[in-house]
This record gives C-alpha cells, sequence and structure tokens, in this order.
C-alpha cells in the first residue's frame, strides 16, 4: 500500500525507554495520532516525598486534534497508571480488552472520571479504525489476564507491538497467545515490531503459569500443620486462581488482606476471570474463627513495600494478623530490580518472628525470554526492529539476539523517549525529537514539585535547616530585637550552645557592618547574613544547613 505522496508514519515514545514503567508511545500519519499505553513508573530514591511519576504529554497536548484515542494492551499500574492524570488533559476515547477496562475504570471512579470519558471494550480478534489507523487486537499471554499485542496498519506499513507478553502454551485462564494471527500478519509483511525486552538477557524460554500451581501443591501437601501465608502482586488472578485452587483441595479457607488485592480479585471474580468456589474466601476478622492449619492468607508486598500488608505483619504493625513461630510464607514473586534490600529486609523480620520463608520456584516471569523474542521475530519478519520495554541494558540484548536473526544493524532503532523515528517501506531514520519527560504527582499536587523544591528537600535532609529572626526599627534600620536562631535537623541545640551564641554574634557582626555602610536594601542585608553564617557553619562544622533569614520591621 504506497501512499501517493509516499509520507512516513512516526513513532514516538513518550516514556518507557531506559527504564521499567512509564509506557507511553504515540504512532502519528499525517493528521492521525493514535497513543499506545499510558503508565506510571514509581519514584526513585532521591525523589524525596514523591508518590508516582507520570509521562510529560505536552505534545499531544499540542497536536490534540489529531489524537484519536489510547489503545492499551494489558493492565498493569507501567502500561495504565497515569490515565487518570493524562486524560485531565487529552481527553480522548480509551479501547482495552474486557478485564484491563475493569481495573481502567476502577481508576475512573476514583479520580471522579467515569462520565467525562469515552471507553470501548475490544475482544481479542477484533480491530477497531481511529483517524487512519487500523488496530487490531492479538491475544498474548502475560502476568495478567487479557494482554494483547496490537498489530497496528497504517498507510506506511504495518507495526507489530508486542505490549508485555511470553509464550505460554497452558495458560491457567483462556487460551495461548495467538502464534497463527502472528504468523499470517508476518505473511502480509511486516514493517517493524516493537517487542518487549525485559527479559532479554535470559535465555531459553519462560515456564509456564501452570509450573507454579504444582510447587505451591507441592508445598500446601508438605505444611498441612501450618498455616500458609502468600505474598504475590495483586494483578496476578492466574496466580491467585491457582493459590485458590490448592486452597480448595487441602480444605483451607482463603483470605485476601492489602487494598489494591482486594479491589482487583473483586474486579476479576465479576467479570468472570477468577472462579471461587463457593465458601472459600472468608473476611480477615473470621479468621479467628478456624485454625491455623485450615487457612491461607494471600496479601500485598511482596516487593517489601513499607505500607504493603506483608511489611505490616512482619514489623508487628498489621492490625488483624500477627507472624506466628512455624507460620509458612511464600514469597510468590521476583525482586524488581532495585527493591532486592527491601524484600530482604521483610524476610529477615519474618524469619526472625520465627516463620518458615520459601521463595524457590514459587513464581515465573511474565515475559519473554529469548527464544520466545526470536520465535515471535520469526513468525513476523518485520523489516526493522524497535526494542521496547526495557533498560538499555535489556534494549541492547534484544538487538543482538535480532541481530542474529539476519535483521542488518542499519535496520534496528535503540530509540530515547522522546526521539521521532519516521518510516516507510524505502528507509527510515531519527529526524526529530519532541517534549519528554517525568511530572512529579505528590499528594494531590500534580507537577508542582520540580527539581528545585526536590534540591530544597535533599538539603533538607542532609544538612536541616536554620531559621535567623530579627526585628528592625521601619524607618530608622535600628535592630530592635533578636537576631535569635531556630534549628531543626541542623544540630541538637541544647547540647551546642556555644555554637549557637558563635552563630549569634556572627550575624550580629554582619548586620552591625550593614548599618555602617548604610546598607538598606533588605535582600541585601539577608545575603549578607546568610553569606557570614554559611561560612561559619561550613569551617565549624563541614555541613551546609539551609539558612533562612527573616526580618520583621515596626
Amino acid at each position: 500500500m504506497k501512499n501517493v505522496n509516499n509520507s512516513k508514519l512516526k513513532i514516538i515514545p513518550l516514556g518507557g525507554l531506559e527504564q521499567i514503567g512509564m509506557n507511553i508511545t504515540a504512532f502519528e500519519f499525517e493528521e492521525s495520532i493514535i497513543v499506545v499505553d499510558c503508565g506510571l513508573s514509581f519514584p526513585e530514591d532521591d525523589m524525596l516525598g514523591i508518590d508516582l511519576v507520570i509521562p510529560d504529554v505536552t505534545y499531544l497536548k499540542d497536536n490534540i486534534s489529531k489524537v484519536k484515542g489510547f489503545v492499551i494492551t494489558h493492565g498493569h499500574e507501567d502500561h495504565i497508571g497515569a490515565l487518570p492524570y493524562v486524560l485531565k488533559e487529552v481527553n480522548v476515547p480509551i479501547y482495552a480488552t474486557k478485564l484491563t477496562m475493569g481495573i481502567i475504570e476502577n481508576k475512573l471512579k476514583e479520580h471522579n472520571l467515569m462520565r467525562g470519558t469515552k471507553r470501548k471494550v475490544i475482544k481479542h480478534g477484533q480491530s477497531i479504525n481511529l483517524g487512519c489507523f487500523r488496530i487490531e487486537f492479538i491475544k498474548t499471554n502475560h502476568s495478567i489476564a487479557d494482554a494483547a499485542a496490537l498489530a497496528i496498519y497504517s498507510p506506511a506499513g504495518i507495526v507489530v507491538h508486542t505490549g508485555d507478553f511470553k509464550v505460554d502454551y497452558t495458560p491457567v485462564f483462556g487460551d495461548a497467545i495467538d502464534l497463527q494471527r502472528l504468523g499470517e500478519i508476518g505473511k502480509k509483511g511486516v514493517l517493524a515490531v516493537m517487542c518487549d525486552s525485559t527479559n532479554a538477557e535470559r535465555k531459553g524460554f519462560t515456564m509456564s503459569e501452570k509450573t507454579v500451581g504444582i510447587t505451591f501443591d507441592n508445598i500446601f501437601a508438605e505444611h498441612k500443620n501450618t498455616r500458609i501465608i502468600i505474598a504475590t502482586f495483586a494483578s496476578n488472578v492466574d496466580r491467585v486462581q491457582q493459590i485458590i485452587n490448592s486452597a480448595y483441595k487441602y480444605g483451607r479457607k482463603v483470605v485476601v488482606e492489602g487494598r489494591s488485592m482486594v479491589s482487583i480479585i473483586s474486579i476479576a471474580a465479576e467479570l468472570g476471570y477468577l472462579n471461587i468456589p463457593d465458601k472459600t474466601l472468608i473476611d480477615i476478622e473470621q479468621l479467628k474463627n478456624y485454625p491455623d492449619e485450615q487457612t491461607v492468607i494471600i496479601t500485598t508486598g511482596s516487593q517489601g513495600e513499607s505500607m504493603a500488608a506483608l511489611s505490616r505483619m512482619a514489623s508487628s504493625i498489621h492490625k488483624k494478623v500477627t507472624i506466628k513461630p512455624g507460620d509458612t510464607i511464600i514469597f510468590s514473586s521476583n525482586p524488581i530490580p532495585g527493591n532486592e534490600k527491601a524484600v530482604s529486609k521483610v524476610i529477615n523480620e519474618l524469619i526472625a518472628k520465627g516463620a518458615d520463608v520459601i521463595f524457590q520456584d514459587t513464581h515465573v516471569s511474565g515475559h519473554a525470554c529469548q527464544e520466545e523474542i526470536k520465535l515471535i521475530y520469526s513468525l513476523l519478519k518485520p523489516k526493522y526492529a524497535i526494542p521496547v520495554h526495557g533498560e538499555f541494558r535489556h534494549l541492547k540484548a534484544q538487538a543482538n539476539l535480532v541481530t542474529e536473526l539476519g535483521i542488518p544493524k542499519e535496520n534496528i532503532f535503540l530509540m530515547r523517549s522522546g526521539d521521532v523515528l519516521e518510516l516507510n517501506n524505502d528507509g527510515a531514520g531519527i529526524t526529530d525529537r519532541v517534549q519528554t519527560g517525568a511530572i512529579l504527582v505528590d499528594g494531590l499536587g500534580v507537577g508542582d514539585v520540580g527539581n528545585i523544591v526536590l534540591r530544597d528537600r535533599q538539603r533538607l535532609a542532609e544538612d536541616g535547616i536554620l531559621i535567623v529572626v530579627l526585628t528592625l526599627e521601619k524607618y530608622g534600620n535600628q535592630v530592635l530585637a533578636g537576631p535569635d536562631i531556630v534549628s531543626r535537623g541542623f544540630v541538637y541545640v541544647r547540647e551546642s550552645e556555644d555554637l549557637m551564641d558563635e552563630a549569634r554574634a556572627i550575624i550580629s557582626d554582619a548586620l552591625e557592618e550593614c548599618m555602617e555602610k548604610n546598607i538598606t536594601d533588605w535582600g541585601k542585608i539577608k545575603n549578607i547574613m546568610k553569606d557570614s553564617l554559611s561560612d561559619f557553619l561550613w569551617k565549624r562544622t563541614k555541613r551546609n544547613p539551609m539558612i533562612l533569614p527573616i526580618i520583621m520591621e515596626v
């Protein structure tokens, strides 16, 4: 399908490259833009007090007349989490499969956005037309049910976006990935593939989710006389299903604990993705009516998050559950890179309380390893490869794999967020950059905490603050009261009276100097005070607190 004027398709990742999280990509052809996914990421350690991070969608706002809709691959936070924030600025319809939409709608309810947002549930195998694009949803497997790959048909050619996927021939719920359809699309000729790179460094195949069910069954058989507590990702509905199956088989009641866990399980059960035998689920209040060996608790907190249910149990601040010696606790997840320390801390706390902690073979990844990635490329035979979803090392690992399959190096694009890749059958290249970045969300404030505020928080956290207060006479510039020094997080004042007295003297000297030189500009006076105090404190303590002079006039 050649265009008369030979236009090119633009692919613009607005987030999600060089990191795991905040996935959002715009596809633009002439007057149409579609957006695939709209995720958030969690704050880095240096983002003090930040709750979550969302992508900068300035490019979409500037081109709002072209934007036709959000097309969502699956219901994980790093693919849907920013929707409630972004929809307030880019209000276009959302297209997603049934479970994904159920989870999105739950978010929209929290933000009072249900009435103002158009939504359409799409089945696997269905297509939608948006502007000059046609998008086909293709069944894939992942660690959350109802994941889809997208075949994006544009006038410049077909692009296949795999979403997050693995190849599972024996999934717990629903069908295996639709390899047949991918093969058929490959026969039509695929312009480019954007493929999940998360596990591109790992050889072989990702194990089937069913293997975890077998491990659970064995653990349940071996631990008939203890209570079992299992921590896993709330969104992994198939994992929860397998735990419920084992619990039912061994005559145990199941308690679900943790806010996100309760909410996703109720959505999944309501939509028919979970099959829970009657009278298996009990409320946490009813735990005390059953002996330990007849209960299972499924909980959040497998990543060591300090506020999640398992961490609260480990540090004895959970209101309803107390860890006892002999409890069997299963971590059914791998630590996400960066969370290893937190997970290890929780495991140590649990073992110290006498619990038995198990984390071997109780988890499989939701992402494709090398052999599955090769399989997808072999079925689709694309002209161009664009590795996505991963840190730079993961993207590079996929690029290396793809060269082995015979795609020439110059046809593989390791993009950065904000790059504009233009492509058609005649050629491809990165031609431009657009504005992208991270918008920080702190409480109800979106984007009002920027670099300067973070830098201040960092300084306050590292060296504390000193506030210098004094009162000046309105016209005579005479010091009437002060200077007084208030210190927070700098030194313990009662034990450092000498230092504080000296500091006061330094300020008084600085003020006298100002009076002698007839300096009346308050800004100048404040700066002189700040500089002299800061020099003195650095010499005496090698610390650099934030200094706030406050001048009042009478």
